[in-house]
C-alpha cells in the first residue's frame, strides 16, 4: 500500500481501487504537506493572495475597516471545497490585523469544556480559527452561540438542582470558522457570523501564477509550458497544483533533467495517471464503467459503486463531485449517466439513438462501438 497522496490511487490485484491514495484528492495530506513545505507555500498577505479577486476585495475592506476602528472585526464564515485556501487566508487575516491566531478544528472541540478552556485564554482581539467548524459537537456550538455574540460563557457548577450557572466575561476576539459543508452548519450558528465567503474553484491562469510562484519558492527551474501543463491537470484546486508540482520535481531530478519543462509534466503526470484533464484512474474507472460496462445507463449508485470495487459513499463523495462538475457525469432520478463528454474522453462513440447529455454527437467518420447480444456491454 503506498502512502496517501504519493502516487496515484493504489490498484489491488482484484482491479479495486484504493481512493484513500489518490494524488489528485484535495482533502489529503501527503508527507509534504502537514509540515514544513505546504506551510512554507502559503502567502502571508492578501496582496500575495492568487484568485478570489472578490473575496479577497471583501475581506481586505473588513479588515481594514476594523483596523481603522481599533475594534476587532465581525467573526468570519469562509466555505468551499477543500484545498482553495481556507485556511491561508484565516492565517492571512491574522496577519494583516497583527494578531496572534489560535488554531484548532471542530472534531477537537467535543465537549464544552474542551471550547471553554480555548475561549478562556483568548487574549484580546486573538483570531480563533475553527477548521472544519461543522463538526463541532453541539454542546459546544451552543456555548459558541453566546461567546461570539456577547464574549461571554456560562460555566456550570454542580450538577442537579444545585447546580449554577457562573458568567465569565471574556476578551473581544474574533472567530474564523472554515466549513467544506455549509449547509451543516446550524442556523443561529451561521447568522452570527458578519461575513460569509464563498470561495470557487480557480481558473488555469491564477494557478499558472501559483505554481509559478511555488516553484520559485521550492528553487525548482521551470519552463512555462510545464507550469501550464500542471495548472490544467490541477482541477482548479492549488493544494492539488502544490502537490503535483512536487511530484514532477521528484520524476524531473529522478530522470536527470534539470528543468521542470513540458516533456518532464507530461510524462511523470502519466506516471501518476493523472491524465489531460485532471481525471485519474478511479475517474475514468467510473466512466468506462458507465460507458463499457453499461452502455450509458442510467445506473444506480450502488451496482456503479459495486462496478469499480468502492464503497458508495466513496463513489459519491470522491469521484462524482469533479466529474459532475466538469460535465462528464450527469445525475438523474434513474441513476447516473455519461455525457458526450465522457463518451468523447474515452474514445467511444455512443450508440445511435441514445440521449447524450451536452448536446453532443459523433464525429464525422466515428463509428459507435458495438454492443454484444449476450452481455449488452461494448466490445472492447
Amino acid at each position: 500500500m503506498t502512502q496517501a497522496g504519493s502516487y496515484g490511487a493504489q490498484e489491488y490485484q482484484d482491479g479495486s481501487i484504493d481512493a484513500t491514495a489518490r494524488i489528485v484528492d484535495p482533502g489529503s495530506l501527503d508527507e509534504d504537506d502537514d509540515g514544513r513545505v505546504e506551510a512554507a507555500l502559503r502567502p502571508r498577505r492578501l496582496s500575495q493572495f492568487p484568485g478570489q479577486p472578490r473575496v479577497r476585495e471583501q475581506l481586505a475592506l473588513i479588515l481594514e475597516a476594523a483596523r481603522r476602528r481599533g475594534r476587532v472585526p465581525d467573526h468570519i464564515l469562509l466555505s468551499g471545497p477543500p484545498g482553495l485556501g481556507k485556511t491561508t487566508l484565516a492565517m492571512i487575516a491574522a496577519t494583516e490585523l497583527e494578531a496572534p491566531i489560535r488554531v484548532t478544528s471542530g472534531p477537537a472541540i467535543q465537549h464544552a469544556g474542551d471550547l471553554a478552556s480555548i475561549l478562556s485564554s483568548l487574549s484580546e482581539g486573538e483570531v480563533l480559527f475553527l477548521d472544519e467548524i461543522h463538526r463541532m459537537s453541539r454542546a459546544a456550538e451552543e456555548m459558541l452561540y453566546l461567546a461570539m455574540e456577547d464574549f461571554r460563557v456560562d460555566i456550570v457548577v454542580g450538577k442537579g438542582p444545585g447546580a449554577t450557572a457562573i458568567p465569565l466575561e471574556l476578551a473581544p476576539f474574533t472567530v474564523i470558522g472554515a466549513t467544506t459543508r455549509a449547509g451543516l452548519l446550524p442556523a443561529p450558528l451561521r447568522d452570527r457570523f458578519g461575513f460569509t465567503a464563498h470561495l470557487d474553484y480557480y481558473d488555469v491562469e491564477d494557478l499558472v501564477a501559483i505554481v509559478t510562484r511555488s516553484a520559485r519558492l521550492l528553487q525548482v527551474d521551470s519552463e512555462p509550458a510545464g507550469i501550464l501543463e500542471i495548472a490544467r491537470r490541477s482541477r482548479g484546486t492549488p493544494r492539488i497544483a502544490n502537490r503535483l508540482l512536487r511530484r514532477v520535481r521528484d520524476y524531473a531530478q529522478v530522470h536527470g533533467q534539470s528543468v521542470v519543462d513540458l516533456e518532464a509534466a507530461q510524462a511523470a503526470l502519466k506516471l501518476f495517471d493523472v491524465d489531460a484533464r485532471g481525471l485519474d484512474r478511479l475517474d475514468r474507472a467510473v466512466l468506462d464503467a458507465l460507458c463499457r460496462r453499461f452502455a450509458g445507463g442510467p445506473v444506480g449508485l450502488s451496482t456503479l459503486a459495486v462496478a469499480v470495487g468502492e464503497e458508495p459513499d466513496t463513489v459519491e463523495t470522491v469521484a462524482e463531485p469533479y466529474l459532475v462538475r466538469e460535465g462528464f457525469m450527469v445525475r438523474t432520478p434513474r441513476g447516473r449517466v455519461p455525457s458526450a463528454l465522457a463518451w468523447q474522453h474515452l474514445g467511444l462513440a455512443a450508440p445511435p439513438g441514445m440521449a447524450m447529455f451536452g448536446g453532443g454527437q459523433l464525429d464525422e467518420g466515428q463509428e459507435a462501438l458495438p454492443l454484444s447480444t449476450e452481455t449488452g456491454r461494448f466490445a472492447p
